[in-house]
């Protein structure tokens, strides 16, 4: 591939894949954009396969980068004890993003984390679409800004729209069509809590919201 260039993932996306692993298997050596040169592997997701709530986050962090599972940091041990709080079964639930691969630049020693852009979000979304079909959850959760446009579109506002189960949106490349399929919550990414000046009131919007998804799955 032309350093620069974006063919997306779909020519890595083995069609018909019969489960998650043989999905995570193929996605270990994607390199539908350039986010894969940097990064030191794919992070794909992690959770049940039978699993009612998908919960959808940005890209991998620093440490999931290196370790090579989702959501293992700071903000991945928040997430665990606010699902709880509402009421969520962590087993219930599978965690991705809708990146695969750490983005990222360097200062020193650290590794700052840089958000992903428009192409390189279209580039990924066909592991999202590939996940969604094999997984068929009852509510999908976008955690933070990046992963409500994501699904949703550009002028999104998690500020005006969080905590609301909405209908699908027609996205381009996903498994459903406007209207048909799980309905989409999106809400504050638990990193956005621990950057927060007020955690207590911030994590305890978070947790409101997922009680919302906690009743649509009793």
């Amino acid at each position: 591939m032309t350093p620069g260039a974006v063919p997306g993932a779909s020519e890595f996306v083995p069609a018909g894949a019969a489960d998650l692993e043989t999905l995570r298997s193929a996605a270990a050596g994607c390199q539908g954009c350039d986010l894969y040169r940097d990064a030191t592997q794919t992070v794909f997701g992690d959770g049940a396969p039978d699993a009612r709530v998908v919960l959808l986050g940005e890209q991998p962090g620093d440490r999931e980068d290196r370790q090579g599972e989702p959501f293992v940091g700071p903000a991945g041990v928040l997430l665990d004890r606010v699902l709880d709080e509402a009421g969520i079964d962590r087993s219930t639930a599978y965690v991705t993003n809708v990146v695969k691969h750490f983005k990222f630049t360097e200062r020193g020693k650290r590794r700052i984390h840089q958000t992903p852009n428009r192409t390189e979000i279209a580039a990924c979304r066909p592991w999202l679409a590939a996940k969604l079909e094999l997984l068929r959850p009852e509510v999908v959760v976008c955690l933070g800004a990046t992963a409500a446009k994501a699904i949703f579109g550009a002028s999104f506002r998690i500020t005006r729209q969080h905590g609301v189960l909405l209908p699908p949106p027609d996205v381009e490349g996903l498994p459903w069509d406007a209207g048909v399929g799980p309905p989409v919550l999106a809400t504050i990414h638990p990193s956005a809590v621990l950057r927060a000046e007020d955690r207590t009131a911030m994590r305890a919007g978070l947790v409101e919201d997922l009680r919302v998804v906690a009743r649509a799955i009793t």
